[in-house]
C-alpha cells in the first residue's frame, strides 16, 4: 500500500484577460507534469482569468468564457488530478478552484477567506464559501484552499486537517510581492504546517501585472515546519516533490496537542478517487532547496521582471527614455536594457 504522492506545483507567468494564453500555458504545464508522473498538478489563484482581474470579473461573458476555459482543459488531464483557479459562477460570484480527475470535473472549491486590505479588494467581487473537501488519492488524503485561506487561523485548513484528516494542504495562491514578503509567508506557513501537523504544499504566481510584481518562490514544508522546497524568485517552474506522509502519522502519534485539537469551524465532505496509472510508474527524483536572494537584488529582480511584464503584455516592443546623468535615469536604463535588452532601449 502506497502513502505517498508525487505533487507538481506549476509555477506560471499568466496575464489578466488572456483568457486563450493561460489556457494554453495550464495545458502545457498539466502535459510537462504528467510526463514526469506527478499524481497532482496545481496552479496559482484565479489562474484561468489571471490575477487580479478585477472590474473583469463584472462582465457575464468574461465568467462563462474563463469557465469554458476549464471545460476545454478537462481532456487533457486523463491520469493526473489538476487543481486550477477559476472564477465561478453559482447564483454568486466565487474565488473557485476546479479539481479535474482523470479527464473529470469532479468539484469546486470556494476560497472562504476573502482579503479587503491593502491591494486587495475581494469582497467587491467576490462572496465566501463556507465548506470544504478532502481527497482520497493512492491512499493519502489531500485538501485543497485558496491564498488567505491559509493565512487565517482556525479556519478551512484546520477544519480540512482535524475534520478531514488531511495530510497535505494544497495552497494556491496569488501573493504579491514586497520588501521582506518570504519572511513573512515563510512564518506563517511553517506555522500552519507544524501546528497541525501536515504537508502544506504552496503555490504561487510570477509575473508583473500593472503596478503588482508577483515573485513564485513556491513553497513545500513538512510536518515539523522545515522548508523541503523553495522555488526560485521571479521565475517560471515546475516543481515536482515525492511526498511521503508516513511521517505525518508518527508525528500525529506523539502529538497530545493535535490529538485533542478540534476544528469544526467549516463543514468539510471527504471524496475517495480512483488511483491512476501514474502510481506504478515513477522512477526516484532529487530535489535541491534553493536559496534565496539578498534584500537589495531582490528588489532589483523585481523592479526588471514588473518591467519586462508591463512592457510585453501591453504590448509594447521598445521604450523611450530620457537620461540626465543623473543616477536615477541611469539605474532606470539599466532596469530596461535586463528588461528588454539594450536593442530595444532608446535614451
Amino acid at each position: 500500500m502506497t502513502n505517498e504522492l508525487r505533487i507538481a506545483l506549476a509555477q506560471v507567468n499568466l496575464t489578466v484577460g488572456d483568457l486563450r494564453g493561460n489556457q494554453d500555458k495550464i495545458i502545457q504545464s498539466v502535459q510537462q507534469a504528467k510526463k514526469s508522473n506527478a499524481d497532482i498538478i496545481a496552479f496559482p489563484e484565479l489562474s484561468v482569468c489571471g490575477y487580479p482581474p478585477e472590474d473583469l470579473l463584472l462582465k457575464p461573458q468574461f465568467i462563462e468564457d474563463n469557465k469554458r476555459c476549464i471545460e476545454k482543459i478537462v481532456p487533457y488531464c486523463d491520469n493526473i488530478t489538476a487543481i486550477i483557479g477559476f472564477a465561478d459562477r453559482n447564483h454568486q460570484l466565487f474565488n473557485a478552484a476546479a479539481i479535474i480527475h482523470n479527464s473529470e470535473w469532479i468539484d469546486t472549491y470556494h476560497k472562504i477567506e476573502l482579503p479587503n486590505y491593502e491591494v486587495f479588494d475581494e469582497k467587491r467581487y467576490f462572496a465566501a464559501g463556507n465548506t470544504g473537501t478532502v481527497f482520497d488519492l493512492n491512499n493519502v488524503k489531500f485538501g485543497v484552499n485558496i491564498c488567505e485561506d491559509i493565512w487565517v487561523d482556525d479556519s478551512i485548513t484546520e477544519s480540512q486537517v482535524h475534520a478531514g484528516d488531511a495530510e497535505i494542504i494544497i495552497n494556491m495562491s496569488s501573493s504579491p510581492f514586497h520588501q521582506r514578503k518570504n519572511e513573512i509567508r515563510k512564518l506563517i506557513l511553517t506555522d500552519r504546517a507544524k501546528s497541525n501537523c501536515v504537508f502544506v504544499c504552496y503555490v504561487n504566481l510570477v509575473g508583473g501585472q500593472d503596478e503588482l510584481v508577483f515573485d513564485g518562490h513556491s513553497l513545500i514544508i513538512n510536518e515539523n515546519g522545515n522548508i523541503v522546497y523553495r522555488g526560485s524568485q521571479f521565475n517560471e517552474e515546475l516543481i515536482v516533490y515525492d511526498i511521503d506522509v508516513n511521517s505525518i502519522h508518527k508525528a500525529r502519534a506523539r502529538d497530545e496537542i493535535f490529538q485533542n485539537k478540534e476544528s469544526m469551524k467549516y463543514p468539510v465532505k471527504n471524496r475517495v478517487l480512483k488511483s491512476t496509472k501514474q502510481a506504478a510508474s515513477k522512477s526516484a527524483i532529487k530535489n535541491t532547496i534553493r536559496g534565496q536572494l539578498d534584500s537589495i537584488p531582490e528588489i532589483y529582480e523585481a523592479l526588471v521582471l514588473g518591467t519586462r511584464d508591463y512592457i510585453r503584455k501591453n504590448g509594447f516592443k521598445k521604450v523611450v527614455l530620457g537620461l540626465s546623468g543623473g543616477i536615477d535615469s541611469a539605474l532606470t536604463a539599466c532596469i530596461a536594457a535586463d528588461a528588454l535588452g539594450s536593442e530595444n532601449v532608446i535614451g
